[in-house]
């Protein structure tokens, strides 16, 4: 009966994917309208996306692993609740320290929220049905994610960010109440916290978070800096110490047995060369139309909007495929219209129709709708039921990991290349271009690797697998 039942049993999760989806989506234009509102350089989109993004990964795999003990409905209700706290604090943020403070806090929530999710899936679907299962996924998040970025333009436009994510906080709330009054089981797993590792989740949180300051103190600071070299060191330190600590644990934050796979690592490598473009071209997408064209939020919503569209439609076209033919070969296709969509950056110019944006940004979006769920598949599909809230956190880390690294190098890169740019005499619009342009060779050839690394995956539907 359960198993006749596992879709009504997802509801309240696919309402917790669609909300953390929505929100998503008006966050996307909350970085550049809030450091304008505050008179603050561009480059500090970095540390707003920078400091959602680090909680959300961090802490993912120590969420699932108790998501496994206190039980994923529990989970589910306090990863709402912090969510909706983040949300509050953020339209409340009166200086760039407390925004950071509270994305981190809704970073928190998100990575609370994610494992429960794909962990039900995992447990509940039938196996036959769990490549469909992350294909609704990503439509539910990607799908959600469309109509933010033009909504969030246009409230921002008329009444200012900080409505727009007071919204964000109402449509919480809702989600709250709707999934405390769903009555479902509370499955929790007997001693699934012995031994539970508490120096492995800090150094986890604490290594990570340094790791992706790396490149953003490096790029904006200087990479001779002395901020720069003390972050670089105490990230070597807290890797080794975090390496230590996960050898000595008797049950692991980040379980071996998992990283160790050769379709985990590669699969992972290949996300951080690829999947990281995503939050970093819609940032660089909406700070490229303010210096073009200022002022014009409306395109740059637009066209992030069409991203998310072809996300979605990249997940649920491409992502089945990986069931009836080898996930490498379909893999290579999706990731070849991720290097196209990067690939028109080269021709935007000045005075970029909307319809360009739109076309570059919707077919990298189709691609990597389609990568995300099959990544999910390759990876995921041979976890232990007993361990699918560890196993999808660890996963979630990575996966989670990969945007921003690509905000923490792309986003610097880009905007201080206009710096330079102006700093050479070129007027602001042109330097936007010349740095765009720059950008997306970049990114082409991160692509290429990327492909290169998929086509050492073992073949998954021979049998020739580690799982």
């Amino acid at each position: 009966m359960e198993k006749r039942n596992y879709q009504k049993g997802f509801l309240p999760y696919a309402a917790a994917a669609l909300l953390v989806g929505l929100v998503g989506g008006f966050s996307a234009v909350l970085g550049p309208a809030f450091v304008r509102d505050l008179g603050l350089a561009y480059n500090n989109t970095t540390w707003t996306a920078l400091a959602t993004a680090v909680t959300t990964a961090a802490f993912a795999p120590i969420m699932g692993k108790l998501a496994d003990a206190v039980g994923r409905r529990r989970m589910l209700l306090l990863g709402l609740a912090v969510y909706t706290l983040g949300n509050a604090l953020t339209a409340m943020a009166p200086s760039l320290m407390v925004m950071l403070l509270a994305r981190l806090v809704v970073g928190t929530g998100t990575a609370a929220i994610a494992p429960v999710v794909i962990a039900y899936i995992l447990t509940e679907f039938p196996p036959e049905k769990i490549a469909k299962g992350f294909s609704l996924y990503m439509l539910i998040s990607s799908g959600a994610v469309v109509i933010g970025p033009t909504a969030g333009s246009w409230i921002i436009s008329n009444w200012g960010w900080r409505a727009m994510i007071w919204l964000c906080t109402a449509l919480c709330g809702l989600a709250l109440l709707y999934c405390i009054f769903v009555q479902e089981e509370n499955k929790t797993r007997e001693n699934a916290l012995a031994g539970f590792d508490a120096a492995g989740a800090v150094l986890v949180v604490v290594f990570f978070s340094l790791a992706l300051c790396v490149p953003s103190f490096g790029q904006n600071l200087g990479w001779d800096s002395a901020v720069f070299r003390i972050i670089f060191v105490a990230a070597v330190l807290a890797l080794l110490a975090l390496v230590t600590a996960e050898k000595r644990a008797l049950s692991p934050i980040l379980p071996l047995d998992i990283l160790k796979q050769k379709r985990f690592l590669l699969s992972v490598l290949a996300l951080f060369l690829t999947q990281g473009l995503m939050q970093a071209n819609m940032t660089n997408t909406i700070v490229f139309v303010e210096y073009t064209q200022p002022g014009n939020t409306v395109v740059s919503g637009f066209a992030v909007s069409v991203m998310y569209i072809g996300m979605a439609l990249g997940a649920v076209a491409l992502g089945p495929l990986a069931d009836k033919y080898e996930p490498k070969l379909v893999l290579t296709g999706s990731l070849a219209l991720t290097a196209a969509g990067c690939g028109i950056m080269l021709f935007f110019s000045q005075s970029a129709p909307a319809g360009l944006l739109m076309l570059s940004l919707g077919i990298l979006g189709f691609g990597l709708g389609a990568n995300g769920t099959i990544f999910m598949k390759v990876v995921l599909s041979g976890i232990p039921r007993k361990m699918a809230g560890a196993g999808t956190g660890t996963y979630g880390l990575f996966r989670d990991l990969a945007a921003p690294f690509g905000v923490a190098v792309l986003v610097p890169m880009f905007t201080n290349g206009i710096t330079d740019g102006i700093e050479e005499g070129m007027e602001a619009a042109a330097a936007a271009v010349s740095a765009i342009r720059t950008l997306a060779i970049v990114e082409v050839i991160c692509v290429l690797a990327g492909i290169l690394v998929v086509r050492f995956l073992p073949d998954i539907r021979s049998g020739k697998t580690e799982i």
